[in-house]
């Protein structure tokens, strides 16, 4: 309720105006930002909590393209998923621009990761990016492997549908399930939760849209302390695929629907 009808959630760029009683932040900085629509423009307007600072050394194009995966991952992987060091997570859609961001993070805080990708090539990324095992789903079931690897503590999930019942059984005793969207029908007509209660796994999940102003600071707050240092020092690097002009935002959509891109594709206002 009450965002734009205008599509785009992560944008950057100078500010040119700002409330008369935001003290934080300055005409003629530049800023990253989390919105709830009207991305897609060449003006827009962000509550000034849910800006953050450009990471030093990025362009503004790079800065635009971490903001909301940061936000999610952080939030799902790591509060609520509460992932921790030695722990192995297990990332589907590895490729993506949350997959991308989530092997780094992940790695970064000492974890073991294993994605899901769609191709060689996409596995072969993924790999450079840090993960220590990545399967292609075309070829292997991701099941059996993670059976062979000693099962994952965390998955992270964007498909749900029919993986839904597949990730519980490669997670370990206390696994944690994080499901961010659902790429197939949310609706699993069969599902069994014995799982869940002998093995004492966490099903969980979120989005960010609804949440409160408040809420998405403290989110802010925990990506300036933690995540943001590891752009700034290169442990982590935004990936991303192509850059359109805000024109061509349709040429954009057809790239994304296609799934070859690896990353993050980028619209230019300018």
């Amino acid at each position: 309720p009450g965002a734009s009808d205008i599509p785009g959630l992560e944008i950057s760029g100078e500010i040119v105006s700002k409330g008369n009683k935001v003290d934080s932040l300055r005409i003629g900085e530049t800023v990253c930002a989390l919105v709830s629509g009207g991305g897609y423009a060449e003006y827009c307007t962000a509550p000034a909590p849910q800006c953050l600072p450009i990471p030093k050394g990025f362009t503004l194009e790079q800065a635009a393209s971490v903001v909301e995966t940061s936000y999610t991952v952080w939030t799902n992987v790591f509060t609520r998923g509460r992932l921790q060091a030695n722990e192995t997570i297990l990332i589907h859609g590895g490729s993506s621009g949350i997959g991308t961001t989530a092997i780094q993070l992940a790695k970064a805080f000492g974890a073991r990761v294993i994605v899901t990708a769609g191709s060689d090539a996409k596995c072969a990324v993924c790999n450079d990016l840090g993960a220590d095992r990545s399967i292609n789903y075309q070829d292997e079931d991701f099941v059996e492997v993670m059976k062979s690897e000693g099962g994952a503590d965390v998955i992270l999930d964007m498909v749900g549908g029919p993986y839904m019942q597949r990730n519980l059984n490669c997670l370990n005793v206390e696994g944690r399930l994080c499901q961010i969207a659902f790429l197939q029908p949310p609706v699993v007509e069969k599902f069994n939760f014995l799982k869940m209660l002998t093995m004492r796994l966490t099903l969980t999940g979120s989005t960010l849209r609804p949440r409160t102003v408040e809420q998405k600071a403290e989110i802010a707050e925990d990506l300036k302390k933690y995540v943001w240092p590891l752009y700034e020092n290169g442990k982590i690097k935004p990936v991303l695929y192509k850059t359109f002009p805000l024109e061509k935002a349709c040429e954009a959509h057809v790239l994304m629907e296609s799934s070859k891109h690896i990353g993050k594709i980028m619209l230019n206002c300018n």
